[in-house]
């Protein structure tokens, strides 16, 4: 990937294009008035953020990408009455188009696709003038006959700082309520103010459809009914043929802003709709925004704002766009971790300071860290641009820490260190140095062999004068991955001889058509299905004095030690719709690469499931394809260990050939996205075990 030359913009302007969402890490984009600021991923997830806080919600997973601002599709033509919805983007349904690219270029965001008889074009900018970000979506109809559409809105409300949204998502969204206004096809949000000094903003989406007729707008805010219970974004309930948005509104504990608007099309027409979303100081000033926006040329003038503001912002720290392209790609390795941009792992491992480590020499730790180390005066080019970016950066509004090293030991150390001052005096960026989000200069010789270690380890991007221009070492090719060859089945799912075992009926006592005790009352007894789910996680806590675990009846945990918040082993999403977890099991079938896991989630079979909770263990039973599996999970009664006992039978009546495989995410900390960059893992070549450790959490040391 790399600047492109392209005829659809001004001449000779640089951009990327990239025609696939699976790229190595996420590729950003990143848009920004100084205010307001967005970030966008080439798959479609992102964030949005004003001044210090998150508008939606968003956490660092450069595997699947899957938190932003997302816009779903559906054909409810008589022709496509029962497709499956896709997306303006690759997020959230991860439907395969036909064709698919992403395109970034200054001061914009695009994205193309092509899926059955409709073409899709997505624009995304923010506008200088006002704290608002447009996304229009332009859909055309291919086909020869008129067609009926779904448009539906998607993005998770915040209004709050991410730090403490991600260290306790469930309270902070107590505090935000909604109203919808039916009349100007809009939702409203704020937070309910915690004193009466606080003065809460106020954030606003908007759905304005221009050049077709709409038949109907509907509206939702609640997640739950949006998403549905052991459902994800991905496949959400209110995508389903024939569901409708409910138009709850007010505090509805866990806020969604989405819209839906059903339009007609003719053949070869073209409708537009424009989603915009902002904040503004009042409930008055939101409102005006909405109906400003609600005028098609005034919206159109945002493009023209949005390209002339890039323009002004390249020239105030005097980059070129290529110069802005080349600093977005960097931004890839400091928003998503890279182990690419990242140190060798020889030096991962060696570290053993956490970031108290870093406080001696001025730098907080709190935000990312990009590491140049130069040696040689003559590659100061290097510095210049690094400085470059860091403005870059900062005025779209990603803050970083820049720490510059001076290894220069020929005897011409002061020359250069008075060059690199001399360079960030120039760049405007001298009030920002020493302060955090700023520029730290710092002699190499005055730093010890263990504090290296460290700079190196918590560094997202660690560059060298030694290896090369800037741009040669965010271009270099990652080093390839050894690829486990994909199964390919031999056999037809309808080949196996699968004889599937209703669970039996049991004598519950208090059963509620879900649940209930056993009638001595040791067990309490669940059995769900795809269609019948519990309306809440109801969990099983199975835990020690220093060890401990809860599980659902889905199956989703989350295992903890000594401290179930600061110290978790694995992730504890704190989500009663998805019940996510980092834990799971998977069975798979060898000859037809069927795969289900033994516990509802994460990957349902399509047969009912029997839960347990009793006294200090949890039982999961099911049958799949003539498999039938019992999955015990308990903790020790004295050590810090959970055992998950899987058993399986064949009842298929023929030789079956089975993989069964455990999954874990580990955290070794608080937060998963905090921890994730220094866990480093290990397998034992005796036993076969797997080891993972974090030096960096001083707190619970050599765990």
């Amino acid at each position: 990937v790399g600047a492109v030359e392209s005829g659809d913009l001004s001449p000779q302007m640089p951009i990327r294009v990239l025609d696939t969402p699976d790229t190595p890490i996420p590729e950003v984009q990143l848009l920004s008035n100084g205010r307001y600021h967005v970030m966008v991923t080439n798959a479609g997830g992102g964030y949005s953020r004003w001044q210090d806080l998150a508008v939606t919600r968003w956490s660092e997973d450069g595997t699947r990408d899957r938190w932003g601002t997302f816009c779903y599709l559906r054909d409810v033509s008589d022709e496509g009455q029962d497709g499956a919805p896709w997306s303006a983007a690759h997020q959230p349904t991860l439907q395969r188009g036909e064709g698919y690219e992403a395109i970034f270029s200054e001061g914009r965001a695009e994205f193309r696709r092509h899926d059955g008889d409709f073409d899709t074009h997505t624009e995304i900018v923010v506008s200088p003038e006002d704290d608002i970000e447009l996304r229009r979506v332009l859909i055309t109809n291919r086909s020869a006959v008129r067609r009926t559409l779904e448009v539906t809105s998607y993005a998770e409300v915040v209004l709050a700082p991410a730090a403490a949204d991600n260290l306790h998502p469930a309270f902070s969204k107590l505090f935000v309520q909604t109203e919808i206004v039916a009349a100007q096809r809009a939702i409203l949000c704020t937070r309910r103010p915690r004193s009466r000094d606080e003065v809460a903003p106020w954030m606003f989406h908007l759905m304005a459809v221009h050049d077709a007729p709409v038949d109907e707008f509907s509206f939702e805010t609640d997640r739950e009914r949006f998403v549905g219970r052991g459902l994800a974004v991905s496949a959400p309930r209110a995508m389903q043929a024939g569901t409708m948005l409910s138009a709850s509104q007010g505090s509805v504990l866990d806020p969604v802003v989405a819209i839906r608007g059903r339009i007609t099309l003719e053949p070869d027409q073209t409708v537009s709709v424009d989603l915009v979303y902002g904040i503004g100081d009042g409930r008055d000033a939101v409102l005006g925004l909405v109906t400003k926006y609600q005028d098609q040329r005034l919206a159109d003038r945002v493009f023209e704002l949005a390209w002339t503001h890039a323009q002004v912002v390249l020239r105030q720290i005097n980059a070129s766009e290529a110069d802005a392209q080349l600093y977005g790609r960097l931004a890839n390795s400091v928003i998503f971790a890279n182990s690419a941009m990242r140190a060798e792992s020889s030096i991962l491992m060696r570290n053993r300071r956490g970031q108290s480590g870093l406080w001696g020499y001025s730098i907080s730790g709190d935000l990312p860290i990009v590491l140049l180390r130069i040696g040689d005066f003559a590659n100061i080019e290097l510095v210049r641009q690094l400085i470059q970016a860091h403005a870059y950066w900062r005025l779209k509004g990603l803050t970083v820490d820049l720490v510059i090293w001076n290894e220069d030991r020929a005897g011409y150390r002061q020359v250069l260190q008075d060059q690199i001052l001399g360079l960030v005096a120039v760049g405007l960026e001298t009030q920002l140095m020493d302060r955090p989000g700023g520029i730290f200069v710092r002699s190499a010789e005055q730093i010890s062999d263990e504090d290296r270690t460290l700079f190196q380890t918590v560094a997202r991007v660690v560059l060298s004068d030694s290896r090369g221009t800037l741009a040669e070492q965010v271009n270099r090719p990652a080093v390839p991955r050894a690829r486990v060859p994909r199964l390919i089945p031999n056999r037809s799912l309808q080949d196996e001889a699968a004889v599937d075992v209703e669970p039996a009926q049991r004598d519950l006592i208090l059963s509620n058509g879900i649940g209930g005790f056993t009638p001595d009352g040791r067990e309490y007894v669940i059995t769900t299905t795809p269609d019948q789910v519990t309306p809440a996680p109801w969990v099983n806590v199975l835990a020690n004095a220093q060890f401990g675990s809860v599980i659902s009846e889905s199956g989703q945990a989350y295992t903890w030690g000594e401290n179930a918040h600061e110290f978790r082993l694995t992730p504890w999403h704190n989500d009663p719709v998805t019940d996510a977890g980092g834990e799971a099991f998977y069975l798979r079938d060898e000859h037809s690469g069927r795969f289900w896991s033994p516990t509802p989630l994460p990957r349902r079979g399509a047969t009912p499931y029997v839960s347990r909770h009793g006294f200090g263990y949890s039982v999961f039973e099911h049958t799949e394809g003539g498999i039938q599996s019992e999955l015990w999970v308990y903790v020790a009664l004295d050590a810090a260990v959970k055992f998950s006992v899987l058993k399986v039978r064949n009842l298929s009546g023929g030789t079956r050939r089975l993989s069964a495989t455990g999954y874990v995410e580990w955290v070794l900390g608080d937060l998963q996205a905090r921890s994730a960059m220094h866990v480093t893992t290990e397998v034992d070549p005796y036993s076969g075990a797997i080891y993972a450790r974090n030096p960096y959490n001083t707190e619970f040391p050599e765990r």
